[in-house]
C-alpha cells in the first residue's frame, strides 16, 4: 500500500459518510491561514503524509513548512503554515496530525536513544516491529531521528533466528542450508556463548546476540573477531543502551523505536478570515 492508498483509507475511515458535524454548519469555502505549532520539544516526520492529506481534500491548500524532517523543534515553534479553504482544512486536520504526530514521535523516541550512545561505535537499528502497512513510512521516522535501518522485510536479507535453528537441528545445519541456496550475507541469532562460538566457527557476517545480560554480552563480544559483526538485542531501553554500547557491540536494535513511541504533540491553530 503506498503513501496515497494509506490516506484515502485513513480519510475513509475518519469519514465514511462525511464530516456530518462541518457538513450540517453549512459553511461556505472560508479562506484563512492554519499553523502547525509543536506543544513539545519534537523531531520532525512526516511532512509529505501531513501535506498530501490536506490535500486530499483542499486541493489548493498551500503548505510552507519551516523546518526539514529529522529537525529538532523546540515547543512553541510552528512547524508550518497551512493557507486554503479552512473548512476543508478541519475535515482533515485530524488524519493529518495522526501521521504526523506518529511519525515525529518515532523519530523524536529514536533520537533519544541515538543521544545515549554517542561517542561509541555503536549504530540503533530498528527491528521489523512495525504497524502493518506503515513500515516505509515509520522506517523512514526512524532514519529521521538518526537511527539505522535493519531489514526492511523478509526478502531483503537473511538472518537465522532460534526457530530456524530449531527447525533445523543447530546452527550449523541452518547455515549450510541457506548457503546452499543463497549468496547473500548471512546474519544468525545467539542466546548463549556455545551458540556464539558455532557461529565464529561458520564465520557467518553479523552475530546477533539476543536477551544476554551486560556481563554474558562482554564474554560474547571477546569471543567473537573484528571481521564479524555484532548486534545486541533484547530488553534494551533508554537507560541501558548506554552501557550496551560501551561494551563494543556494532548495533543495538530496538523494537520500541516502532511499536512503543509516543505520539508527538502538535497542534493546528487556525486563522479564519472574513
Amino acid at each position: 500500500m503506498n503513501l496515497q492508498e494509506l490516506i484515502r483509507a485513513a480519510i475513509k475511515e475518519d469519514m465514511p459518510q462525511g464530516d456530518v458535524t462541518t457538513e450540517s454548519l453549512a459553511l461556505r469555502p472560508r479562506q484563512g491561514r492554519a499553523r502547525l505549532k509543536a506543544k513539545e520539544d519534537i523531531v520532525l516526520s512526516g511532512t509529505m503524509a501531513f501535506e498530501q492529506s490536506m490535500q486530499a481534500l483542499e486541493p489548493n491548500a498551500r503548505v510552507k513548512w519551516h523546518f526539514e524532517e529529522g529537525d529538532e523543534i523546540l515547543k512553541n515553534q510552528i512547524i508550518c503554515t497551512i493557507e486554503g479553504d479552512l473548512v476543508q482544512v478541519l475535515k482533515a486536520e485530524r488524519v493529518a496530525l495522526n501521521f504526523l504526530g506518529h511519525l515525529s514521535g518515532i523519530a523524536t523516541f529514536t533520537r533519544r536513544f541515538v543521544k545515549q550512545v554517542e561517542g561509541t561505535k555503536t549504530k540503533i537499528l530498528d527491528t521489523r516491529k512495525t504497524t502493518p502497512a506503515f513500515r516505509d513510512l515509520e522506517k523512514k521516522a526512524v532514519v529521521h531521528g538518526g537511527g539505522v535501518n535493519h531489514r526492511m522485510n523478509l526478502s531483503t536479507a537473511i538472518l537465522i533466528k532460534d526457530n530456524h535453528i530449531s527447525v533445523m537441528g543447530g546452527i550449523t545445519k541452518a547455515v549450510e542450508r541457506v548457503r546452499e541456496h543463497s549468496q547473500l550475507s548471512v546474519e544468525v541469532e545467539a542466546s548463549t556463548l556455545e551458540q556464539v562460538k558455532e557461529a565464529v566457527s561458520l564465520k557467518v557476517n553479523r552475530i546477533l546476540l539476543d536477551n544476554m545480560n551486560n556481563d554474558i554480552l562482554k564474554q560474547a563480544v571477546a569471543l567473537i573477531p573484528a571481521t564479524i559483526e555484532t548486534e545486541a538485542s533484547g530488553n534494551m531501553n533508554l537507560e541501558r543502551v548506554r552501557s550496551v554500547a560501551e561494551i563494543g557491540v556494532n548495533f543495538i536494535s530496538v523494537g520500541a523505536l516502532t511499536h512503543s513511541a509516543p505520539c508527538a504533540d502538535v497542534s493546528l491553530v487556525f486563522h479564519w478570515e472574513e
